[in-house]
């Protein structure tokens, strides 16, 4: 939820707080260490660091690192086209217990410094327990290993909102229900939003009825997050859109031939297939949008 006033902070400042003791039943994720492991991952798999951004509250027992990219040496060339948004990886950890350590791959609109980070991309929250330092280290690898996939899926996902048009009246909705229904922005939150939608801080290229437009006047909102909440609101917000927005328009233009006589099958070669999960038409236009089906 809400955070009034999020503090820039120093990565110096973050790696010189002193560790709390909490007993051998809490491990302790330093803040050095997760940069430290940050720094040298990314670099070693090829990433330049553009930009380096820290957040903490007052006395640093919540801390977030974000991280702007360039890949060196792509597998995919294509995403060096890439105009609008810039690759980027966060984390989240805390010495406090309020929450669990968590990272992910996303990106970042390049005009306003936006967010975007989607669920699954966010694979990892981790208790401070046991081994905790040695499975951060792990999961960290496997998010940015898988950096070139998520950030084509989120471009993916831009060039598709971009498509779409949200009514004022749509806008006020989904606002009103990101609020009461989802509690992912407080009342503050709700307030930059209207403003937004009044008078953009920003030019995204599109009109304010585009809903690119209204997920940047949302994720400018979320900047006011506390560090504790940023990332995690960041892939409510993203899940929240992808259902209501993205597969919502995708399952409405899906058009199903229910004509039998026009599907050209011998009854003998039916084959009984034993269903394990119960699959709904929505989450059909899901896979087949992500293409997994």
């Amino acid at each position: 939820m809400g955070y009034k006033k999020p503090t820039e902070v120093t990565k110096a400042f973050l790696k010189n707080q002193a560790l709390p003791n909490h007993g051998k039943s809490y491990t302790v994720i330093s803040h050095k260490e997760v940069i430290d492991n940050t720094m040298n991952l990314l670099n070693a798999s090829g990433f330049t660091i553009i930009k380096e951004v820290y957040r903490s509250n007052m006395n640093a027992n919540v801390a977030q690192g974000i991280y702007h990219l360039k890949p060196i040496n792509p597998v995919d060339s294509s995403i060096m086209e890439e105009e609008e948004l810039g690759m980027m990886f966060s984390w989240t950890n805390s010495y406090d217990k309020s929450t669990r350590f968590q990272c992910a791959i996303g990106a970042y609109v390049k005009v306003c410094s936006n967010g975007m980070v989607a669920g699954d991309m966010m694979n990892y929250t981790r208790k401070h327990t046991g081994t905790a330092n040695m499975d951060t280290k792990l999961h960290m690898t496997d998010q940015i290993k898988n950096a070139e996939v998520y950030y084509k899926r989120l471009i993916n996902d831009k060039e598709y909102l971009k498509s779409v048009k949200l009514s004022c009246k749509e806008q006020s909705e989904l606002v009103g229900r990101l609020f009461i229904d989802e509690d992912i922005i407080d009342t503050q939150q709700v307030s930059m939003i209207k403003k937004e939608m009044d008078k953009p801080s920003f030019d995204y290229g599109q009109s304010n009825y585009s809903a690119w437009a209204f997920y940047n006047h949302v994720t400018h909102a979320l900047k006011k997050a506390h560090p504790r909440d940023w990332l995690s609101d960041q892939k409510e917000f993203h899940d929240f859109v992808t259902a209501e927005v993205i597969n919502n328009n995708l399952y409405a233009n899906l058009e199903v031939n229910t004509n039998v006589n026009d599907i050209d099958i011998v009854m003998e070669d039916i084959v009984e297939v034993p269903i394990d999960i119960d699959i709904t038409e929505k989450v059909l236009v899901q896979e087949m949008y992500m293409g997994r089906i």
